[in-house]
């Protein structure tokens, strides 16, 4: 089968590799049919994930079949359509039985990081009835990729651990896909206002379309000055961050009222430095987190309902023999105006 495969820093290519086969009972093989591109990817080829092998195939996100069970699987056959979790979770150890998957024991974040992962034709998905989630009928199998990670970071990590209420003003620092599906989600919790923060216009005027009621273009480096005016400078209760380099969190750090929140979503890939002898006294909680999907049940109905339509976040499609494109596409997101990719395995 083909794969896309980390060949170190910077190096990725297409290769052939052999279809995964089940080593553990409670394993199952799934034959891809849609997957996509995470900015963690991008993260891992910066080679800021020390964890991640060259050889390994990238990839935690998507949507197949289910082409084989091992013995120990109880809740899916083969033939089955399955979304698959970016997040894999034995659900027995001591972290799973606080709905902290992502902090697993025996898994965790395993796809595309320290086992194979999604881009390619076939996967193999460990703990696969605690891992998998069945696909309703009639649901758009587009829109379920982006419950895969996206979706579920940006509301867990992002709007849940932001403790986003009503009437809140939000700032959201970074409108890239995971920057948007928070926003997305935020709305839940009606705030009264969200603002958006970004380089590049197109991203904001996607903002605009998806509910941001004020948006920041950053480019002049004055977006602190420009969200103080916004709240007669007082602040903002929530301030997101969601891109994973110094410069936005500082932003988080200067514009987050007393009481206030800020939410770490973003991958860093380099140290930040903390103002806490500013923050200290300023009453505020700062919350991080890798995403652990205990709200994907909850986001499954809701786009089932077509109540939220993340699918507005695909923007380019290509079939799986044209990742390398993808990849290219991705990577320049600006100049491509590039939200999320799908990848179609034929």
């Amino acid at each position: 089968m083909k794969a896309l495969v980390y060949q170190g820093p910077g190096k990725k290519e297409v290769v052939e590799k052999p279809i995964p086969t089940i080593q553990e009972p409670t394993d199952v093989i799934v034959k891809m049919t849609k997957t996509t591109i995470c900015g963690s990817d991008l993260h891992i080829l910066k080679g800021d994930v020390p964890t991640v092998a060259n050889g390994r195939t990238l990839g935690h996100e998507g949507v197949g079949v289910i082409a084989e069970v091992g013995s120990g699987v109880h809740q899916f056959r083969p033939g089955d359509k399955v979304l698959i979790s970016c997040i894999t979770s034995c659900g027995k150890c001591h972290y799973c039985k606080k709905s902290m998957y992502s902090h697993c024991e025996n898994a965790g974040w395993l796809l595309g990081n320290t086992i194979d992962g999604t881009q390619a034709e076939y996967v193999r998905i460990p703990y696969a009835d605690t891992s998998l989630y069945h696909i309703p009928d009639g649901v758009d199998e587009e829109a379920l990729v982006m419950l895969s990670d996206i979706l579920p970071t940006g509301f867990e990590v992002g709007v849940l651990k932001g403790q986003v209420k009503p009437g809140d003003t939000v700032a959201i620092v970074g409108a890239g896909p995971v920057g948007l599906a928070t926003l997305l989600t935020a709305q839940f919790y009606s705030p009264s206002d969200i603002i958006v923060i970004d380089l590049d216009d197109y991203r904001l005027e996607v903002a605009k379309k998806f509910g941001a009621t004020k948006m920041i273009n950053s480019t002049d480096g004055k977006a602190v000055e420009k969200v103080m005016a916004l709240t007669n400078g007082k602040g903002v209760d929530v301030a997101i961050e969601a891109v994973g380099i110094p410069a936005t969190f500082n932003i988080c750090q200067e514009i987050v009222t007393a009481g206030g929140h800020i939410a770490n979503v973003g991958v860093h890939g380099q140290g930040v430095e903390l103002n806490l002898q500013k923050l200290w006294i300023h009453n505020i909680t700062l919350t991080t987190g890798l995403v652990d999907t205990n709200t994907t049940p909850m986001l499954l109905k809701i786009v089932e309902s077509k109540k939220l339509e993340p699918k507005q976040l695909i923007t380019h499609r290509f079939s799986l023999n044209e990742i390398m494109q993808a990849y290219e596409v991705f990577s320049n997101a600006s100049k491509e105006s590039a939200l999320k990719v799908i990848l179609t395995n034929p």
